[in-house]
């Protein structure tokens, strides 16, 4: 099976005369005027971009998925591709009901009527992946049901292998391949496939999300009924919104479109740098909006996680730029080691002012992601900046939220709009309140701690063939560092236990 579907992707790159962007390279150059000897009859008067985007769509949904996930990778792409890339839609023809019918028949092992009260036969979303019915439990409660796509574990399987061999080329071929790490790419787009190819696993997501917003008067998301739920099928509480692209319809049921805007923001923000956890698949199609004005998140499959050590640096990031802090941005990179070391403070923080300075006191229909991005990337690699994978999806929703902006809102001022809910959340992770806020964190592992430290201690100082050669003088020095350092612990611990009853 591989064998044909290599042999379709060549037949299909050739046809589209896709064959350009290999043969522009010096070590195949010489291929170019046989193979278009050859290839006479072909019809290329498309523009490039098209072409790309055309060839995506008739190799299937996987294709396409990958297409979307380059037209955010900037840095890979050329702009006028990543343009004609971001116009693919995940939409594909449904599988007959009948099918769906069995496949739910042989999850439960029950007729589909003894599993749901009623069945509604024709989906109402269909994607690569999987498609939706609308249904009713026996005890009465609206649901979603999610079913996987029969026979696409297998499909994603051989075009990913495929798509690793295209990344080994283009890091073979290119001379900024390594350094874009276009095999690490591969490998986080297949991660998420398989992470939306486990509905266990979104239903897992869907219910932390929830847990996260449970308080929240911006966000519903959901609830999942775990009962219903297998890696093949999801079944949810079904949500009543309107489609948050439809905007006309938002202002006439009396939604406040503005402060629906500044929501929006506010709501990623404290997805990524509160809980480190947040909706990477933020297109129209996935967020709708509650008759109380509330949004509504829907599917989960593709979440994006965030370290700790990331957040910290990305704030910093974002607080400098709302500042124009042009050196601390430069600073920041070279601490959190995205830049080399020896990059100097100085250039960077010049040729980033370059990119950022032109696009602050503008709303944000004026704005262009794509191109500040763009050039971003541009410097980026003229200072040998790595692009950090793990920030791709970051990327991808900070597009999504900006499309949203401009549908919404287009006078939005994300900068002012964000700025103070990051200055807040900053003084929090490392101000006062966040000192204590880790000392109270931690205060358990101390507790268990503490009495092994005499043990530890002891056998530490066993460990040191060396201890017993030191001077007179030294073994006093130690003692006394010792001291010192027992007393401060001491101090730590008096002052931990205040701030816990204080707190408490």
């Amino acid at each position: 099976m591989r064998f044909f579907r290599l042999f379709k992707i060549i037949f299909v790159v050739l046809n589209f005369g896709l064959d350009e962007f290999l043969l522009s390279h010096e070590r195949v150059r010489w291929m170019r005027v046989p193979l278009n000897r050859l290839l006479f009859l072909r019809n290329i008067s498309e523009p490039r971009a098209v072409r790309l985007r055309q060839a995506l769509e008739s190799l299937g949904p996987i294709f396409v998925k990958f297409g979307q996930m380059l037209s955010t990778r900037r840095d890979l792409m050329p702009a006028d591709l990543a343009d004609e890339l971001a116009k693919l839609q995940d939409q594909v023809p449904p599988f007959s009901s009948s099918l769906a019918i069995a496949l739910l028949e042989a999850t439960y092992k029950k007729p589909l009527l003894e599993t749901f009260k009623s069945f509604e036969e024709t989906p109402i979303a269909s994607a690569s992946v999987a498609q939706v019915h609308f249904a009713v439990l026996h005890d009465h409660r609206e649901v979603a049901v999610k079913i996987l796509r029969p026979g696409i574990k297998l499909t994603i399987a051989h075009d990913i292998a495929l798509i690793k061999i295209a990344a080994d080329l283009i890091e073979w071929l290119w001379a900024d391949g390594r350094r874009l790490k276009p095999r690490l790419v591969i490998e986080e787009f297949e991660k998420h496939l398989s992470d939306e190819l486990d509905l266990t696993r979104e239903a897992a997501n869907g219910s932390q999300l929830r847990r996260n917003f449970s308080d929240s008067g911006l966000l519903r998301v959901p609830e999942m009924y775990w009962d219903y739920c297998t890696t093949d099928v999801m079944v949810m509480e079904r949500m009543y919104g309107m489609p948050v692209s439809q905007v006309d319809a938002l202002r006439a049921a009396g939604v406040d479109i503005p402060k629906l805007a500044a929501n929006g923001v506010e709501i990623f923000y404290t997805q990524v740098f509160r809980d480190g956890f947040f909706h990477a698949d933020m297109h129209p199609g996935n967020v709708q909006v509650a008759a109380d004005g509330r949004y509504i998140a829907l599917d989960f499959g593709i979440m994006g996680t965030l370290t700790d050590v990331d957040k910290h640096y990305l704030a910093q990031n974002f607080i400098a730029f709302f500042r124009r802090d042009y050196k601390r941005v430069a600073e920041v990179h070279i601490e959190s080691g995205w830049a080399p070391k020896n990059t100097r403070v100085d250039e960077l923080e010049s040729a980033i002012r370059a990119v950022c300075e032109p696009i602050f006191d503008k709303p944000l229909r004026e704005v262009s992601f794509g191109r500040v991005l763009l050039r971003l990337f541009q410097t980026s690699r003229r200072f040998g900046i790595e692009i950090q994978p793990q920030l791709v999806l970051l990327q991808k929703t900070l597009l999504n939220i900006e499309g949203l902006g401009l549908q919404l809102d287009p006078e939005l001022d994300l900068w002012k709009t964000a700025k103070p809910w990051l200055e807040r959340w900053m003084s929090e992770q490392i101000g006062w309140r966040g000192f204590f806020k880790s000392l109270r964190e931690e205060a358990p592992r101390y507790a268990t701690l503490i009495p092994h430290l005499p043990r530890l201690l002891h056998q530490r100082l066993n460990d040191n063939p060396a201890a017993g050669m030191e001077s007179a003088m030294q073994q006093l020095l130690r003692q006394q560092q010792r001291r010192n350092t027992l007393l401060a612990f001491i101090v730590g611990i008096l002052l931990l236990q205040t701030v816990w009853l204080l707190r408490g």
